[in-house]
């Protein structure tokens, strides 16, 4: 009789050559894109002394470009916000590095401190802002790169985009 408790690995799993995979130079799937945020989040010294805050309009940089991705690296002033907004063809990763954001979809509040991320699909709608008294840093990576960023109007109460 088979049952769970009958499985035995013999020898060293580790050796079997079909389930090992090569490491891959670049993000495939949406797990490593999440993943290379959060180990560009963690390298501070890749990131912070780029970092600038313009009173007048949110401050960007490109941090690092791949095969079809981009990676972004944005600061945001208290009372800055990006105005409702998707990303046309692009899915994306946004990771929170330093401070807290709040992002608005329709009819959802979140609040994303240090650490969080979110990772959305093509056309999602949004509005990030930094509604704190303190500054805040994000970085952003597309996939594809952001070719596009259509506005909407009312991002709370319906999402309406304008043409």
């Amino acid at each position: 009789m088979n049952s769970d408790s009958d499985l035995q690995i013999a020898g060293d799993i580790l050796e079997v050559p079909h389930l090992l995979q090569a490491p891959r130079e670049h993000p495939a799937t949406v797990a490593e894109f999440a993943g290379l945020a959060r180990a560009i989040a963690a390298d501070r010294a890749e990131w912070e002394h780029l970092v600038r805050y313009d009173a007048t309009s949110r401050w960007y940089h490109r941090l690092r470009t791949g095969p079809g991705y981009e990676v972004w690296l944005l600061s945001w002033v208290p009372g800055q916000g990006s105005g409702p907004h998707d990303h046309g063809p692009s899915s994306g990763v946004l990771t929170v590095l330093s401070g807290s954001l709040t992002e608005h979809t329709r009819g959802t509040t979140r609040a994303l401190d240090a650490g969080a991320q979110r990772v959305f699909a093509p056309g999602y709608a949004h509005e990030v802002l930094n509604d704190t008294l303190d500054p805040a840093v994000s970085l952003h990576i597309y996939y594809p790169g952001l070719t596009e960023m259509p506005m909407h109007g009312r991002c709370c109460t319906g999402l309406a985009r304008i043409s």
